[in-house]
């Protein structure tokens, strides 16, 4: 059975590290997923960009687009009450489902309790970058490890 581990990062860079240190340890792009308010700037202070096609690393402006290459499905979305958002990975296609129930609405679907979605969409809201791992068991820790090795906070499994 699938689970799901979660994360906070609040700079681009270290998001960055942690998704490709995933990706080299045998996850794929359709179990990592990264979430972060359009327009954010990171500790690093660098202007991240979207890409259109993130597997492709085209870049329009906005946020991610040091993760260009790591994820796949970047989309743009707007969530009432946070704004606009640019999601990279399966995650993607849960938020788009779930606009009224915010980011939280779309992590009750992979099993994250509604309190605790609330908390990850409100550190989202602040600016940081949301990373999730889509893991089977046996996978988990790992997944878990890496997070944190890589500057992650707030990371649990669910």
């Amino acid at each position: 059975m699938s689970k799901t581990v979660i994360g906070v990062f609040s700079n681009e860079n270290a998001a960055r590290r942690a998704v490709e240190e995933l990706r080299n340890s045998g996850f794929g792009t359709n179990e990592i997923s990264i979430v972060a308010r359009e327009g954010r700037r990171g500790g690093d202070n660098a202007t991240m960009g979207v890409g259109n096609d993130i597997s492709g690393g085209v870049t329009t402006g906005g946020v991610l687009g040091g993760l260009a290459g790591l994820a796949a499905g970047a989309g743009a979305l707007a969530i009432p009450g946070i704004g606009p958002l640019v999601a990279a990975g399966p995650i993607a296609g849960l938020l788009s489902g779930a606009a009224t129930g915010g980011i939280a609405g779309g992590l009750i679907d992979w099993g994250i309790p509604e309190e605790r979605g609330r908390y990850y969409e409100g550190k989202v809201r602040e600016g940081k970058i949301l990373a999730t791992v889509r893991a089977e068991e046996g996978k988990v820790n790992q997944a878990a490890q890496v997070l944190r090795a890589r500057g992650a906070t707030d990371v649990e499994t669910h």
